[in-house]
């Protein structure tokens, strides 16, 4: 049997499989020459020999290519060879879908966002082009660098954070330029549109809060309508420039159309400019302006959203339920202020004291309106923060007995607000009451479908209750939202963890980097994986790389526990305890359970449990436990937080 031919040498440059059906051979070839000339080496058909074996090349290729590049189209979505190279390409994390002539990918191979080829010209230094080569640097593992979102002063890498572990955390920096088009959604729905943040004109920076609260109000408020697709604020959050191009904009976005909008507010007075784009031809199609009281801004929002939902559905059903004025909110500009502040200063999840700042800011707007359910849930999933954050466990008890009057009141004056019962099974997963949580969670799922930050949550709770599809569905229809998320790609990533999907989790979670590069728990999560599959050498280099000081020291002493020794894992051990007490007894059980000390990790679980740790919401499908699966007593803590047993008999 001939071997098949290597592709041609480039210095450096990494190896690509191009899967294409025949009739695209032409096209195919056009993309072949271009990545050939920008240093790649290739390997497609064209190359085969008269003498190889086809299936034989095809099948020792795409097992040493770097990236397998899938050239999509109407007659290669029915091509059975296109869908087996996808799929090995897919499992092993290093799948770069194209479309050729804009058509979707088949189900099964739409998880990962397409780069539309249709309109290339065939130059190396066209957009589309670019955008191929981005995505070919990000799977391969040699993406460019990215700036690192920005942080408030004042936040500590090192500080224990658990509002990721239920859906707990706020909308996280969104992705530079640079990674737009790798993450863009595959098409263009005809009633999508992203509001993009509304600019400050004051010039005073403590006035931002304002401004991009408003912006995201409208998102919300549109998103209750059935007909549109609102683009998450994550994602829409990276265009903040004054003079970019809104055609580019709502290509990277996916969406049809742009809100953009400015606010000046001046002495008890606010003008608010706010004008609808066509994302195709860059053409204003509607625009306003306002100049009303600062009493008015509700108002004003209210006729802003119901114009923009009137011009989007002209041509489409109308949904005669939705109204502009979204369930639970406000009346009061005062609320209305001090709810934006509360927003703005949770959101940016900086540490401890900006989250009491946050409550702080929404007990004003609930002094101001006590009917104000949006700000009763707001609290509510603030107090559950920073009770998961408490070292007191009398303190954390308060937090969240408050927490669950909050939540309630909220569902009392809002029982269609998707955030009151998202609040509530915040708080009741992190009080490790995992079969209550169901409900209210399932309810915020249902009345949450246009909002990315909710359905991520409850992915990933799904993920926790080893409810897959669910999980997958929601992530899914989250990643829809807000493509440029890192959170929407951590929490793909936490769905695939738990259920063991290793390459499809990777993949998430490497999107998660590409877009916020010092993200906790990502490369600790990358590590287990690695661990877990016997690879030492790559647990360890995620490990190291490690941002938050909890997981970086749990990690190091597990690695080094295995590599070096009990005493050499023992001197991180020994850091983490010291530093964060009884707070970090979960991760003395997963280092000591990795240890093969199975009296002492069962010990630091059931310590873990006394205290409520929020941690143990991980604990069924956590793989550093599963020398622990077949203990009676590691079973009876998982049945008394209501977690599944289905993941016992993975582990020894």
């Amino acid at each position: 049997m001939t071997e098949p031919a290597e592709p041609p040498a480039a210095d450096g440059g990494p190896s690509l499989f191009v899967s294409h059906a025949s009739a695209d051979a032409a096209r195919a070839g056009q993309l072949v020459d271009a990545l050939q000339a920008a240093g790649c080496r290739l390997w497609w058909d064209g190359m085969l020999t008269g003498g190889e074996a086809f299936q034989a090349s095809i099948e020792t290729m795409l097992a040493k290519a770097d990236a397998v590049i899938v050239l999509w189209s109407k007659v290669a979505n029915e091509s059975h060879w296109v869908r087996d190279e996808a799929a090995v390409g897919r499992d092993r994390g290093r799948l770069v879908p194209l479309s050729l002539d804009g058509s979707l990918p088949p189900l099964g191979f739409r998880q990962l966002h397409v780069i539309d080829l249709s309109d290339w010209n065939g130059r190396a230094d066209a957009d589309a082009f670019q955008q191929v080569m981005t995505a070919i640097a990000t799977v391969t593992g040699s993406a460019p660098a990215t700036s690192p979102p920005r942080r408030v002063a004042g936040a500590r890498p090192g500080a224990i954070n658990r509002r990721w572990l239920l859906g707990g955390g706020a909308g996280l920096a969104a992705a530079t330029a640079a990674g737009w088009a790798l993450l863009r959604p595959a098409s263009t729905t005809a009633g999508s549109i992203a509001v993009l943040p509304f600019r400050n004109l004051s010039g005073k920076a403590s006035e931002d809060y304002f401004a991009e609260g408003l912006a995201e109000e409208l998102r919300t408020t549109l998103a209750l309508n059935r007909q549109l697709l609102v683009s998450g604020a994550a994602s829409a959050g990276g265009f903040k420039q004054a003079d970019a191009d809104p055609r580019k904009i709502a290509r990277a976005l996916g969406v049809a159309s742009l809100l953009i909008g400015t606010v000046r507010p001046a002495g008890g007075r606010v003008r608010i400019a706010a004008r609808l784009v066509d994302g195709k031809t860059g053409l204003e199609q509607w625009s306003q302006s306002y100049d009303r009281s600062q009493t008015d801004v509700l108002a004003v929002q209210a006729e802003i959203a119901t114009t923009v939902a009137d011009a989007l559905i002209s041509s489409l059903a109308r949904d005669d339920a939705w109204r502009a004025r979204r369930p639970g909110s406000t009346r009061s500009s005062s609320a209305f202020d001090h709810y934006l502040q509360g927003q703005a200063l949770y959101q940016s999840a900086a540490n401890d004291a900006s989250d009491r700042a946050a409550l702080a800011q929404y007990d004003a707007a609930i002094a101001a309106d006590d009917g104000y359910a949006a700000a009763h849930a707001a609290r509510a999933r603030c107090l559950v923060t920073i009770a998961n954050n408490e070292t007191s466990p009398a303190t954390a008890a308060r937090l969240r007995d408050q927490a669950l009057a909050g939540a309630r009141r909220a569902i009392a004056l809002a029982p269609d607000m998707a955030e009151g019962h998202s609040a509530l099974g915040y708080l009741l997963a992190s009080q490790l009451d995992l079969a209550a949580a169901r409900e209210p969670y399932a309810r915020a799922l249902e009345l949450g479908l246009g909002n990315a930050p909710i359905l991520a949550g409850c992915s990933e709770f799904s993920a926790h209750m080893g409810d897959f599809p669910v999980a997958r569905t929601a992530a899914s229809r989250a990643a829809l939202l807000d493509p440029l998320n890192p959170r929407v790609f951590r929490s793909r990533g936490l769905v695939e963890f738990n259920a063991r999907a290793w390459p499809a989790a990777q993949a998430a979670f490497a999107g998660a980097l590409r877009l916020q590069p010092d993200m906790g728990t990502v490369h600790s999560l990358l590590g287990d994986m690695a661990l877990a599959q016997g690879d030492l050498a790559t647990a360890r280099r995620h490990y190291e790389q490690e941002q938050g000081m909890v997981s970086r020291l749990r990690s190091l002493a597990i690695i080094d526990g295995r590599e070096r020794g009990r005493a050499a894992g023992a001197v991180h051990l020994a850091a983490l305890i010291r530093q964060f007490g009884d707070a970090v007894q979960y991760q003395q059980a997963q280092v000591l359970a990795q240890w093969a000390d199975i009296p002492a990790a069962l010990a630091s679980l059931e310590a873990a449990l006394a205290l409520r740790d929020a941690g143990l919401v991980l604990a069924a499908h956590d793989p550093l436990l599963d020398p622990l699966r077949r203990q009676p007593r590691f079973q009876a803590v998982l049945r008394s937080i209501g977690a599944p047993l289905a993941a016992i008999g993975q582990g020894a």
